[in-house]
């Protein structure tokens, strides 16, 4: 992870045009330079609002994932970033430039999209060399570089194949080749993965995450799926209704969540009404409970996460709260357990079967208690009455499509 960190009394102890190292407290560190900066962004279609204010700012070498449910606003910015689309205001700056009004073609970015647009009529050497031989680069470069990207990407031997005869995967490997070719400073994907099977999908984050760390540019990729984005992210950048939500890195993200919403949206979560007596005493359900948390007014209401994984079941003597269970679900390494607890019902990912009307005990340590202020999105998320994961995705037709789509749509 890039960190960004300022502090009084540091010694810098290094500068190059991109990085500044510096050490504090025994430690070196590293500020990067921001490749990519967007100020007061706003976009609308329809005289519908699709980004609102948006300020982000990229440091270079980073892999960052824009996350977040279809239409919130994730490929418009990557677009804007691209320069396929002007923003109704604000300003684009690369290396501190401004850039708002530059086409793509004059920006140090190259773009994957889902649909990988490779030429049918070329091999696969012709395809990877494409965007070199429009600048009218010198045949023996052109050549070294397509094998290079190649061997980067494991396709050495495959350069007179016809892109045709080639896998999901393979063709994902062409196209990343071709868009790297060009050397770009940042390379953005929108979903490149979505149409691939869920072993591959898993096979090409990797590949794309060691690419990444290989060639030191700049990655920005934009998904709606969470595995995806705290697998391969330095930063995850997570979206709601055109708005960031929280910026962080997965640790922090799943950890820490800032709001409803991104507890929800990122992993399972319980997520109850609380109240917070004092510093580091939380009470909900008619319980006091010792959390980690502080900083809170005497007495603030505030929502309360608790994550399914985090809690233990015990017999209903020993138990902090006490609850009925209601359905229980297998999902290979562990069972999803839905469990009444005075009519709220929480989820609880557990290796152990319990039937369903069974009465279980429940143990809560301070460690998994997060408190959150309260939001717009309090209230909406974390009871499981009416789970059912195949209701969840009818209930939605938008998730069904691509990020592209549902946003142009």
């Amino acid at each position: 992870m890039l960190l960004r960190f300022h502090a009084a009394g540091r010694d810098d102890i290094h500068h190059t045009p991109q990085e500044t190292f510096y050490r504090k407290g025994g430690c070196i560190y590293m500020d990067s330079k921001n490749i990519i900066r967007l100020e007061n962004i706003s976009v609308s279609f329809d005289d519908q609002s699709v980004l609102q204010n948006l300020d982000l700012q990229i440091s270079d070498g980073e892999f960052v994932t824009l996350l977040g449910p279809s239409g919130c606003g994730k490929t418009t910015t990557l677009r804007i970033i691209g320069g396929f689309l002007k923003p109704d205001s604000g300003s684009v700056f690369f290396d501190d430039q401004l850039v708002t009004d530059l086409p793509p073609h004059k920006r140090p970015v190259n773009t994957i999209f889902q649909r990988y647009a490779l030429f049918p009529h070329l091999n696969v050497f012709d395809n990877v060399a494409f965007g070199m031989q429009v600048r009218k680069m010198k045949k023996e470069e052109i050549r070294e570089r397509v094998e290079e990207m190649l061997r980067l990407v494991n396709l050495t031997g495959f350069e007179k194949r016809s892109v045709n005869t080639l896998s999901g995967g393979q063709q994902q490997r062409v196209a990343i080749a071709r868009a790297l070719a060009i050397h770009p400073r940042v390379l953005l994907l929108d979903e490149p993965l979505a149409a691939l099977d869920l072993k591959l999908r898993k096979d090409m984050q990797a590949e794309l995450k060691n690419i990444q760390k290989r060639l030191g540019i700049t990655f920005i990729y934009v998904t709606h799926d969470q595995e995806e984005a705290l697998s391969m992210s330095d930063t995850v950048v997570v979206m709601d209704s055109g708005k960031i939500q929280q910026i962080g890195t997965p640790q922090d993200i799943y950890n820490e969540p800032t709001n409803a919403f991104v507890a929800d949206f990122i992993g399972e979560s319980n997520i109850l009404d609380g109240v917070m007596l004092s510093d580091y005493l939380v009470e909900f359900f008619g319980r006091k409970f010792s959390c980690l948390d502080s900083g809170f007014e005497p007495n603030e209401p505030v929502d309360v996460v608790i994550r399914p994984e985090d809690i233990d079941i015990v017999e209903p003597i020993k138990g902090d709260l006490v609850g009925t269970v209601t359905s229980v679900t297998f999902k290979g390494v562990h069972y999803e357990t839905i469990v009444d607890f005075k009519g709220f019902k929480w989820m609880i990912q557990t290796t152990d079967f319990y039937d369903v009307d069974r009465t279980i005990g429940i143990k809560l340590n301070p460690e998994d208690i997060h408190i959150m202020k309260k939001s717009e999105y309090s209230g909406m998320f974390g009871d499981y009455s009416s789970y059912s994961e195949e209701f969840d995705e009818m209930a939605d037709p938008e998730a069904a499509l691509t990020g592209e789509e549902a946003e142009e749509r």
